[in-house]
């Protein structure tokens, strides 16, 4: 039977040693990391395809310190108990460095032939969303496949049972690929037809002689990090442009009722008894296996942290963590600035609290100028997906937006200043952030209004009065989390 699986293309590099392929990629690569350019090289393909071979030539030339090489456990390559593309989120290259997957996130497509169609397109969404955002944010994206014949394989499977590092090499998935070659066959070539996409394309290797795949390799990805860098120079071109196709419909903000109280009886009778269902119910969620997300954005001096202190009173500590996020680091800033939000994502059964989030992307990094206007004005796209990816893995996500009038913050900011024990709480920033009071409310209401999704709520939390929104937020938290609980159950 003929290999369906075609490289559409001519040898192109046989004629160039080996040597002299890997000293051009050394150098293209060294330009890319003189100029901060990520590169993300995944090598994928059938087993026994070669694939270290060609991953050993690729790299001879690269500076030891600026690359390494990912090669996952076979059975625990991507954790189950997490949304499925985070594990690679936590693995993206850093800026001017270089990241080779042996395997990669197609690894959990590729090797199973049981996958429904539904879950094949809820991953390929993933992955093409992911490689997406990593394009934009100006990394070069090389992917391989190593294509070997029935017999070649077969042949090298035997030859590795021979070996004394056969226990290495060799596991189940080589037995079932020899097993089943035709099955694996048309699985392969659906899954690369589905993922060649225009801004990170499959470059299928014929590997039956690994010498020859190596100097193809080696070629390729000379052109391609050529090809990457023209893009990037005009990327970054592309970036002073400031126009946007937005228009503003209503300001959510301004019309918002924050008159809204409860009385301190009320408040008493009311705060216990929610706070023990909340930790009932994050208990349920632990139980099952269910993990949750929960977002507090909002003007300074809302409240949030209140809000959250109330939430969690309760609740056992081990279950949850919270994180205060801040100005970033030096090595979240030299990544993707999602990546430091993917680490945080919370293991099945447990709750990962977001005291400010990705959102400052949209907030802080707009207002401040941090970041251009097309890279906070797509990220609303990008944010979206990152939530879908949580929802879809079955977890809860709530985002609530605490919020307060401007006179009503003048007074808090005044009372910090004046109690010893709350002046941590009031810095030179934020004076500086409230001189830009109407920018943050416009930067808010876009935020609210092109982020409120269906499988991922915002919850507007007036709080002019601190009792009212503590108790709001613990109702809202246990209505949502009743209601996921009742839809997953269907």
């Amino acid at each position: 039977m003929a290999n369906i699986i075609s490289t559409n293309r001519k040898l192109e590099f046989q004629d160039f040693k080996r040597s002299e392929l890997a000293e051009r990629l050394g150098r293209m690569a060294r330009i890319c990391s003189d100029l901060n350019i990520p590169i993300l090289i995944i090598v994928d393909g059938w087993e026994s395809s070669g694939r270290g071979y060609v991953i050993k030539d690729l790299t001879r030339e690269f500076a030891a310190k600026n690359f390494d090489v990912a090669a996952p456990d076979k059975d625990d390559a991507w954790d189950d108990s997490y949304p499925f593309i985070r594990k690679f989120w936590v693995n993206v290259p850093k800026k001017g460095n270089i990241k080779i997957f042996d395997r990669s996130f197609y690894y959990k497509l590729f090797e199973n032939l049981k996958l429904s169609d539904k879950e094949i397109e809820a991953r390929i969404s993933s992955i093409k969303n992911t490689e997406k955002a990593l394009f934009d944010d100006q990394t070069i994206i090389i992917k391989f496949f190593l294509n070997v014949d029935k017999d070649v394989q077969k042949a090298r499977i035997k030859d590795l049972k021979d070996s004394v590092k056969k226990d290495f090499y060799i596991d189940g998935l080589d037995k079932d690929q020899e097993k089943d070659y035709e099955a694996y066959q048309k699985h392969f070539k659906k899954l690369l037809e589905a993922t060649d996409f225009p801004y990170a394309p499959w470059d299928i290797i014929d590997s039956n002689d690994r010498k020859a795949a190596s100097k193809e390799a080696l070629g390729i990805a000379i052109d391609r990090l050529s090809q990457g860098l023209e893009r990037v120079i005009r990327q970054r071109k592309e970036n002073e442009n400031t126009e946007r196709t937005y228009v503003k419909e209503k300001s959510i903000l301004k019309n918002l009722d924050l008159s809204k109280e409860i009385s301190e009886e009320d408040y008493q009778k009311k705060k216990d008894k929610l706070q023990k269902e909340v930790a009932e119910l994050m208990y349920k969620y632990y139980e099952k296996g269910i993990s949750q997300v929960l977002v507090f954005e909002g003007v300074d001096a809302a409240g949030k942290d209140g809000a959250i202190e109330r939430l969690i009173k309760d609740v056992d500590p081990r279950l949850y963590t919270v994180y205060g996020i801040s100005a970033p680091s030096k090595e979240e800033l030299d990544r993707n600035y999602l990546w430091r939000f993917y680490t945080k994502l919370p293991k099945d059964g447990y709750v990962s609290i977001f005291s400010r989030s990705w959102y400052g992307r949209v907030m802080v990094e707009r207002v401040e100028g941090f970041a251009k206007v097309n890279e906070w004005d797509r990220a609303y796209g990008e944010i979206a997906n990152m939530e879908k990816e949580i929802y879809d893995h079955g977890s809860l996500i709530i985002k609530f937006f605490v919020t307060i009038d401007e006179d009503k913050q003048l007074k808090r900011f005044k009372d910090r200043q004046r109690n010893p024990d709350k002046q941590y709480k009031i810095t030179d920033e934020d004076w500086r952030n409230r001189k830009k009071w109407d920018a943050y409310t416009e930067a808010m209401d876009e935020m609210l209004e092109r982020t409120n999704l269906a499988y991922a709520p915002w919850i507007i939390v007036g709080s002019n009065q601190k009792k009212y929104a503590r108790i709001k937020v613990m109702e809202e938290y246990i209505r949502l989390a009743k209601e996921h609980l009742k839809m997953l159950e269907k």
